[in-house]
């Protein structure tokens, strides 16, 4: 699995003009990709490592101050752009293979304490967000 994280001063996601999930304060915008060889336990140590990386305020971790976290499904993480100007995405799961690992991630989330929303899967989505920093870090797992 793989994730760009973004430290943000609030985010959101929008599906069809309707807003379906944000965080109105300070924490992390988690874009997660998932590839054919990930399984829960994949899931389950990506989030223990977003929860607990210290990258926010004071070198603080999402589990040091209780700070929220946006997940959002981002298959376009796994593009192979080496050749030519079209990607592949042949390294990016299925959606019937993704989307339980990606819910996976926030379900875990939730389990280790994390206050989460989510956008939703496979949908045309429309991410805003304020970047705090900028910190923007990619986590492969």
């Amino acid at each position: 699995m793989r994730a760009v994280l973004q430290r943000v001063r609030e985010a959101s996601v929008e599906v069809e003009g309707r807003v379906v999930g944000a965080i109105e304060e300070p924490g992390l915008l988690a874009l997660v990709g998932v590839t054919h060889t990930d399984d829960a336990a994949t899931a389950h140590r990506l989030a223990a490592k977003i929860w607990g990386l210290r990258i926010l305020d004071g070198e603080k971790s999402c589990s040091d101050v209780g700070a929220p976290l946006l997940v959002v499904s981002q298959f376009t993480l796994y593009a192979d752009t080496r050749k030519g100007r079209r990607p592949s995405w042949s390294a990016a799961a299925p959606g019937h293979l993704a989307e339980p690992l990606v819910d996976e991630v926030a379900a875990e989330l939730r389990r280790l304490g994390a206050t989460v929303a989510t956008g939703v899967f496979g949908a045309d989505m429309r991410v805003a967000l304020v970047n705090d920093g900028p910190v923007t870090l990619i986590v492969d797992v």
